[in-house]
């Protein structure tokens, strides 16, 4: 039922009101007294966060309802209220008829697979607790609407922790999205702001939810048009963050996690990042006497990781960055603010991803049912034939030269394969070498 990134899929289909009482009612069962709620701008949320609630109050838990806000927002919120356990429900980037359900610990972390696990459970054999009449939960409106303050206790918690420059122009790209608290804080820090697709609207007219080059081209174009300094973009629920150099060029997430991780890590310090990361960022660290530490791909994994002692940042080239020492929920506006915070201390983006090589790498998808059986076998040759062979998410291998990974796809029947080395050549004899291991494997299967 959960996925790297909660419940998520078509409503009406996957994602249902019944769905979505359920899990709010294995959550209280599960013992969550107290729980905090919110939703993206998608109009399918206000039936789900109804249904939602109803769930967690018909079995006795206290709900505290934050409204409309970022996914980062409402998990700060659940350490702020010192709640048992957040639940946002949102579909994050995925297009306008998703949604889902993500859920959070008390510290503001993403469930990990353990609990959700439980959860499902739950919902599967239907064994809720219900409350008796007189001990049913009572719910706390706490949204913009109602006077909430959790946007405005976020804005004022970047400031506080980021020193802001106060003569950049940026910049910011909502994606018809949550992530207003970005241009607040940004703009309360004396910033120039200028915002597109800023009216939040989960059907996302402006441009699709996630932020990837071909969705921000208009951004792109905005950027270099005028002189601002940078800019950064966002998509539906504000957890992913990407960025765009003054020159209008869309920056590489493996770019930018380099760029962050660098600047966070020290020597002897790791940054957890997933296995299909580019070699870009461990050559990033080395120059820092830093360290990669891989996880599966998923920001809720990298959050576990960066939770451990020595992990000093961590994050995926797809836009989720997590400081463990400020948050463990991947945080958007954190983000935003952190790079424009660099951008001012360095003079330019631009510059700061010139800097950085650039290595050649290659992917591709080869089409099975027998996906999992295929990897599986990838797997077993692997480890006959490679001494540095990891299974921790698909098949990873590294050599003197680069590396290659194939990994089942989570959604559709695919192997997926990456290769990357440090010249054309290399990258190009490692994805034949991928390539070759998933035909034997399909062989085989």
């Amino acid at each position: 039922m959960f996925g790297t990134s909660g419940v998520r899929g078509p409503v009406g289909e996957a994602v249902t009101a019944d769905l979505a009482l359920d899990v709010g009612r294995a959550l209280a069962t599960d013992g969550a007294a107290t729980v905090v709620v919110g939703r993206d701008a998608r109009d399918s949320g206000r039936m789900l966060s109804r249904a939602l609630v109803a769930g967690l109050t018909e079995c006795g838990s206290d709900v505290i309802d934050v409204g409309v806000e970022a996914t980062p927002t409402v998990a700060r919120a659940v350490v702020r209220e010192v709640a048992d356990a957040g639940a946002v429900v949102t579909a994050s980037h995925n297009p306008a008829p998703d949604n889902g359900i993500k859920l959070w610990t008390e510290f503001g972390r993403a469930f990990g697979e353990e609990r959700n696990d439980r959860i499902a459970d739950l919902v599967e054999s239907a064994a809720f607790e219900f409350a008796a009449h007189d001990a049913i939960g009572a719910v706390e409106e706490r949204g913009a609407v109602a006077g909430g303050d959790a946007r405005r206790l976020h804005e004022r918690a970047l400031r506080e922790t980021v020193p802001l420059p106060d003569d950049l122009s940026v910049v910011v790209d909502l994606g018809n999205g949550v992530g207003r608290v970005t241009a607040d804080a940004l703009h309360a820090a004396g910033c120039d702001v200028e915002t597109l697709n800023g009216q939040r609207d989960g059907r996302f007219p402006g441009r699709p939810s996630e932020p990837t080059a071909a969705n921000c081209e208009t951004a792109c174009e905005v950027v270099a048009a005028t002189d601002a300094d940078l800019g950064v973009v966002h998509d539906g629920d504000a957890d992913r963050l990407m960025a765009i150099d003054e020159r209008g060029r869309f920056v590489a997430g493996d770019a930018l996690l380099a760029l962050f991780a660098r600047r966070e890590a020290g020597a002897g310090d790791r940054v957890a990042v997933p296995v299909d990361t580019s070699l870009l960022v461990a050559d990033a660290l080395a120059e820092v006497g830093a360290d990669v530490t891989y996880t599966p791909v998923g920001d809720a994994y990298v959050a576990a990781e960066a939770a451990k002692p020595g992990v000093a940042f961590g994050g995926e080239p797809s836009g989720a960055w997590i400081w463990p020492d400020r948050t463990p929920c991947p945080d958007g506006p954190l983000a935003a603010c952190v790079l424009t915070a660099l951008v001012g201390a360095e003079g330019s983006l631009a510059a700061l991803v010139d800097d950085l090589p650039e290595y050649p790498i290659r992917r591709d998808s080869v089409r099975t049912d027998a996906k999992r059986a295929v990897v599986e076998r990838v797997g077993e040759i692997a480890a006959a034939e490679y001494d540095d062979a990891s299974t921790l998410d698909g098949i990873r291998v590294e050599t003197d030269a680069g590396w290659f990974l194939v990994r089942a796809s989570g959604t559709e029947p695919l192997v997926r394969i990456t290769a990357e080395a440090r010249d054309e050549a290399d990258a190009d004899a490692l994805f034949e070498t991928a390539r070759d291991l998933i035909e034997r494997a399909r062989d085989a299967a």
